[in-house]
């Protein structure tokens, strides 16, 4: 027999750690969540959602709040992030990373270390930058990434956002390993891709991972799999 709904501690407000895995969206691993409360404590509703979306190809640190603690997530989702992740230099995508083709491939042999780890002050306090055009981000009541599929063009504007560290930790041309601190908003895809520009060269997202919001640490974080298993032992 199933738990009763007065013994449901998700009803009453959870927040969980999650490591999202690689090509999973965000809304499937709450949806996935949603469904495993639901069917485990014989339940039609419940209120989940995640405190900040994470890319398909991207992978690491998902809050994902039920119940109660839903009312919450606007606080966790203004805590500052930080990722490590993997640069590309020499192309370019039009997504900013590998989710499309590369366009266009530019030489790497000039570049040196002294200059990749200086170009690296430029991406770092308050900066500007546009979001990629394949993003979730609405505009006119559709999604950017519906009208880039599409083919259509649209203008984006700048944002302010705020990086507190962008450290090089491994470089290994064409690739630059990462580690970045920033605030909320901020695309890593964006500040790959200007990154090459600024390079006067070309460069792209090629893997990214969520490694902490606020004090929330993605070593405390649970797979999908060891979730279910944890729930069906109550």
């Amino acid at each position: 027999m199933n738990p009763q709904v007065s013994d449901n501690p998700y009803l009453t407000g959870k927040v969980l750690l999650f490591d999202k895995p690689l090509n999973w969206t965000s809304f499937q691993l709450v949806n996935k969540v949603r469904w495993l409360i639901r069917q485990h404590y014989g339940i039609k509703k419940i209120k989940v959602g995640h405190a900040g979306t994470l890319d398909p190809l991207a992978t690491g640190l998902l809050i994902i709040c039920t119940g109660k603690e839903t009312k919450n997530i606007s606080t966790y989702q203004a805590q500052e992030k930080e990722y490590t992740g993997t640069i590309t230099l020499g192309a370019t995508t039009p997504s900013y990373d590998l989710e499309t083709e590369i366009d266009q491939t530019f030489p790497t042999d000039h570049l040196t270390e002294d200059l990749l780890r200086k170009i690296t002050e430029q991406f770092t306090g308050e900066i500007q930058q546009k979001p990629p055009i394949y993003s979730a981000i609405k505009k006119d009541g559709k999604r950017l990434y519906e009208l880039a599929r599409a083919g259509e063009t649209t203008e984006i504007s700048a944002r302010t956002v705020t990086v507190t560290d962008f450290d090089l930790t491994r470089i290994e041309l064409p690739k630059v390993d990462f580690r970045m601190g920033c605030s909320k908003g901020t695309y890593i895809r964006s500040i790959a891709h200007d990154y090459g520009a600024a390079l006067n060269n070309g460069g792209h997202l090629s893997a990214l991972r969520r490694t902490k919001i606020g004090d929330y640490d993605v070593a405390d974080a649970v797979g999908i799999e060891e979730f279910e298993a944890a729930l069906m032992k109550g």
